[in-house]
């Protein structure tokens, strides 16, 4: 078996999943940071921080290694939505998101000793108008919980999205393409065939 590529330090299954298709051969080791904005922080500076912050705690076990962070926000009106509370907290996101136009920040961060590098990306969602109805049932399914606005493009919530413009696996929370760029730019390519 290879020897790890590089450390993700995230617990999202999704990302795993992408990494693993895309051919790179990597272990986890998720860092607890606060995910707090700052007042009047913008969305872009925020997920950035946030995706270094990841990045640099794993660093601290992992001092040689490369080490990819990532953050994935959603933003409606200059307002981050983050994980929601509880359920009536999803329901108020899902319920403002309705029938607009939002964006979706993912932020990269990879780092090797002193040297760093990132890219952001920022994708728009059109939702459709969406009936309480619709709302609750979702949020019934459990779906929103852990995921930032309360919902996840690649699940249930695939059908009220009208509209993507920009990176879809950014939405679902590492834009894999602009990821692939910055892990070569490090001299780390896949060694497994795609998926």
């Amino acid at each position: 078996m290879d020897a790890p590529q590089f450390i993700l330090s995230s617990r999202s299954p999704r990302r795993v999943q992408f990494l693993h298709e895309a051919g790179f051969v990597f272990v986890t080791d998720p860092a607890d940071v606060p995910e707090i904005p700052a007042p009047d922080e913008p969305a872009e500076a925020y997920a950035l921080r946030v995706a270094t912050a990841k990045a640099r705690a794993a660093q601290y076990a992992h001092p040689a290694a490369a080490v990819l962070g990532a953050d994935t926000d959603v933003v409606l009106d200059d307002r981050i939505l983050g994980k929601p509370a509880d359920a009536a907290d999803a329901v108020r996101m899902l319920a403002a998101l309705s029938g607009r136009m939002h964006q979706v920040i993912s932020a990269v961060v990879l780092v090797q000793g002193a040297r760093c590098a990132s890219v952001v990306t920022t994708t728009e969602i059109d939702f459709a108008v969406l009936t309480p109805h619709e709302i609750q049932r979702y949020v019934a399914g459990g779906e929103p919980m852990g995921k930032a606005g309360a919902y996840g493009i690649q699940g249930g919530a695939a059908r009220f999205v009208k509209r993507v413009r920009g990176s879809y696996t950014g939405v679902v929370g590492l834009p894999l393409a602009e990821t692939c760029d910055l892990l070569a730019a490090f001299g780390i390519r896949p060694l497994a065939p795609a998926q």
